[in-house]
Parts: C-alpha cells; sequence; structure tokens
C-alpha cells in the first residue's frame, strides 16, 4: 500500500489541473448552459440533468445559490409560499408553516440541500466565471455564451487585455435575477426590448414570474427575476417559492426545445 506521505505538491496541483480540464473541455459544447447559480438555476439544471441533458452552470460567485443561502435582510431564514413547499418535500428539506400556506426554512440548510441534488443529477459548475456575452449564430439564434474569469473585472483597465473564451449549447438560461445580464446582452443590440421589475407586489409577482417564464428569444429562456426584468413584473422581495416553480417551469421550456 501506498504511504500517504509520498503524495505531495505536484501530485495534488495534477490532479485539481487534470480533472478540472478534463471537465472544462468536455463542456465546451453541451446541451444546455444556464447562467446563474441561484434557485431557479438550479432547479432547472437539475431537472434537466436528471432527464440525461449535458447541462453547465456558470456562477459569478465563488459559491452557489444566489440570495437562497441567506434569505431576506441577511437573516438566514427564507419564506416560501405554496404550492413550492411540494419541492421542499421532494428534496427532503424541513419547513415550518408560520401562517396558512406560508412556510419558513433555515437557508443554509436548503439551499445545500438543492446544490447537492442539483450536483448528484449530473450538473456541471464553472464558479467565479462571469457571463460576457452570448454567441449568435446565422439564424440569430442563441448558441452559447463568452465568458471570462470574475477576478478579470476587478483588474485596472490598463491590463484587463485578457480575452474571453466562448462555450457552445442548444439552448441557453438565463438566471441571473434582476440584473437580466443575458437578456441585456441582446437589448444592447437592440434585438429584444426589457420592461425592467416594477414596485414589490407579493401576491402577484410570484404568480407573474411562474407564468411568464418562457423562451423570450430563440434559443434563450428566462427563469426566476430575469422574467420581472424582461417583462416589467413586480419584484417580490424574500420569498423564494415562485423561484423554485420558475426553475420548473424553465425545465419544461427546455424540454420542448431539446427534445
Amino acid at each position: 500500500m501506498r504511504e500517504l506521505g509520498s503524495t505531495g505538491e505536484k501530485e495534488i496541483t495534477r490532479a485539481i489541473v487534470g480533472e478540472f480540464l478534463t471537465q472544462f473541455y468536455e463542456y465546451v459544447q453541451c446541451d444546455c448552459i444556464i447562467v446563474g447559480g441561484g434557485p431557479s438555476g438550479l432547479v432547472a439544471g437539475a431537472r434537466l440533468a436528471k432527464d440525461g441533458k449535458k447541462v453547465l452552470i456558470i456562477e459569478r460567485n465563488n459559491y452557489l445559490g444566489g440570495g437562497f443561502w441567506i434569505g431576506g435582510y441577511l437573516m438566514n431564514k427564507l419564506t416560501i409560499r405554496h404550492p413550492a413547499e411540494k419541492i421542499l418535500d421532494e428534496l427532503s428539506i424541513p419547513y415550518k408553516e408560520v401562517e396558512p400556506g406560508l412556510f419558513v426554512a433555515d437557508g443554509p440548510h436548503a439551499c445545500s440541500k438543492l446544490i447537492a441534488w442539483a450536483c448528484d443529477c449530473g450538473v456541471r459548475f464553472l464558479n467565479m466565471t462571469s457571463f460576457d456575452d452570448l454567441v449568435l449564430k446565422e439564424d440569430k439564434r442563441a448558441a452559447g455564451v463568452v465568458i471570462n474569469w470574475t477576478p478579470i473585472s476587478a483588474l485596472p483597465r490598463e491590463i484587463t487585455c485578457v480575452d474571453p473564451v466562448a462555450l457552445e449549447s442548444k439552448l441557453v438560461i438565463d438566471a441571473t435575477g434582476h440584473d437580466a445580464q443575458v437578456v441585456k446582452k441582446l437589448e444592447e443590440r437592440g434585438l429584444i426590448k426589457t420592461k425592467g421589475f416594477g414596485a414589490m407586489w407579493v401576491e402577484r409577482s410570484e404568480d407573474l414570474v411562474v407564468e411568464n417564464t418562457c423562451e423570450a428569444y430563440p434559443g434563450l429562456i428566462v427563469v426566476g427575476m430575469a422574467v420581472s426584468t424582461t417583462f416589467g413584473l413586480p419584484r417580490m422581495g424574500p420569498t423564494f417559492g415562485s423561484m423554485l416553480r420558475s426553475g420548473e417551469m424553465g425545465y419544461k421550456a427546455a424540454l420542448k426545445i431539446l427534445g
């Protein structure tokens, strides 16, 4: 048996670099690229990967889950409104009903379960990776994304000449929240017009986000709060039921495209 002491720095570095590059090489082309690793992106990705689709989620932060980690106002409890608790039941996430149809769960517990589920289903991730642009083919269809390392944006302008790279996919999902970063790139080119999200109105916004989750542009599906920004819907604040449900609707819309 090989002694543990014989494994040194070079072997550890080779293991990290080799495995990362092998996976990165494999996912340069995939079925679906999801921009944003929050709850809606994780749900859509998990469902698609479980169906055998090759799914990559890119996330600009060094963590996954978005606001799902911390709930509202930096208090790590998150609320879920009916019927989204069914997803919590599916993932064995504990919760408490505090009002009829209103449930509270522990943010870190719920988020870690959601992330683990996505991983178990086969989703792959690129953290600290920023969306830079879309790949648009001749038929004006979204066909991938252009990415760069997130830390590049923090460098002085004089030394930021670090070219990005592109990944190809059959489908792109914008799960970037209120920023709607992917949709906004289309708007910069005059290919789509966003309305911006409205003032808070929880009772309306949750259902509207789910109902309006769709293919907003050929090859591009919007989920979560990116839906609000794209279609001018009310914001909803620190409640996450529609984020989970919108992820499921995005998954269903993706299946119609991917087959």
